[in-house]
């Protein structure tokens, strides 16, 4: 195998698909990557067997010969990352090693025959939804820091998405403290039906990495496996098995307290308090009163107390509220309105945080968090 490719295309797919590799004493070829070189095309592939990501270089790249090789990333992405030339060339050398030249430097690495290399199952590519590459990305932002930790409950260790009849997606993430739902309006044709979906945290993750505000991603479903392709990338994976929980009834249909602040405000105000509350778990009390707006207080920790009041509209009965101060900066942080409003029926209710305006006629965006005792 040998080829001559631009250098800056060769460290994008290279970046992209290190990220489906695995460090492992077990399975070390899980390491590396796969350069394959075909008729007109290179394509660099990382597979750590629950995904696998493919890089297809069709421009920029002169084939002189076919082949196949693997190198470890480990050493292969600090290696092309700092290359300055404009084009490198690559091949196969007699000893078993991959050889890289460059108008200025030569090296070469040695790796591990292709045919070591774990072959992604086949995967019928058929009846496709797309989704534009920019709501897809905000739909990840806007569940993915809301997932559960895979060794607690496997199930809510990802993002469940549902397609509907009536052309919405419907994204949604919980680690049963906290439960995140964003929906795209009119996002597919009408009559696209798919059953839910729970998709990895570590892909959506990924996938999220991988998309820019332009383009569209189309997305493939076949019995427990996904592909995404987006541009030159296809990213494979596996999904969770298992039944995700009917979350929308967990939503409150109803307040008795509601306020709206300035989000830039709230941030600022419960960075303060974290100095304090975290010795207490970051519990935070949040009290609302329509002639003072929204306070924020500490108990008593080992470091002291804190309060401090910002000016909020609050409509409804005066109440106050415990709740994990990180949890309300961690949606606060995804959450891209100027104002947000906090809602709940009682101190032991379900805590609904939203972006103000709530909907859009393209999407909208509600989280939950369970209270804390105060």
């Amino acid at each position: 195998m040998r080829f001559t490719v631009d250098t800056s295309v060769l460290k994008q797919a290279i970046e992209v698909a290190s990220h489906a590799t695995a460090s492992t004493n077990m399975t070390p070829i899980l390491e590396n990557l796969l350069l394959s070189v075909q008729y007109k095309r290179v394509v660099v592939t990382g597979n750590n067997m629950e995904m696998a990501i493919e890089y297809v270089i069709d421009s920029w790249v002169e084939i002189e010969s076919e082949g196949a090789y693997t190198v470890s990333s480990k050493f292969l992405v600090p290696f092309v990352s700092l290359l300055s030339d404009e084009k490198v060339t690559i091949s196969l050398g007699s000893g078993g090693s991959l050889e890289f030249v460059t108008p200025t430097s030569d090296a070469r690495f040695k790796g591990a025959d292709a045919s070591k290399f774990p072959v992604i199952p086949g995967f019928k590519a058929e009846n496709p939804f797309r989704i534009p590459a920019a709501d897809l990305k905000r739909a990840i932002e806007r569940t993915l820091f809301s997932t559960a930790e895979g060794n607690i409950r496997p199930t809510l260790a990802g993002i469940y998405l549902k397609v509907s009849a009536d052309g919405s997606v419907a994204f949604a993430s919980t680690d049963s403290f906290r439960l995140s739902e964003f929906v795209l309006k009119n996002a597919v044709p009408t009559g696209t039906d798919a059953s839910g979906i729970i998709v990895p945290a570590k892909t959506a993750a990924e996938l999220s990495r991988i998309l820019s505000e332009d383009g569209t991603v189309e997305l493939y479903v076949s019995e427990n496996q996904l592909l995404a392709v987006y541009g030159n990338v296809k990213l494979f994976s596996r999904l969770l098995n298992g039944h995700f929980p009917d979350y929308r009834n967990f939503f409150p249909k109803k307040h008795s307290t509601k306020g709206v602040v300035l989000r830039a405000d709230l941030i600022q105000s419960l960075r303060r308090m974290n100095l304090i509350s975290k010795e207490n778990n970051f519990n935070t009390k949040i009290s609302f009163r329509a002639d003072a707006g929204i306070e924020l207080s500490t108990g008593d920790t080992e470091i002291g107390a804190g309060r401090v009041n910002m000016p909020a509209s609050v409509e409804g009965e005066d109440s106050a509220i415990g709740l994990n101060s990180t949890y309300l900066l961690e949606v606060l942080s995804v959450i891209k309105d100027d104002y947000v409003s906090i809602d709940f029926e009682t101190s032991l209710s379900p805590v609904m945080v939203r972006g103000v305006p709530a909907d859009t006629d393209k999407q909208s965006f509600r989280h939950i968090i369970m209270p804390l005792k105060i």
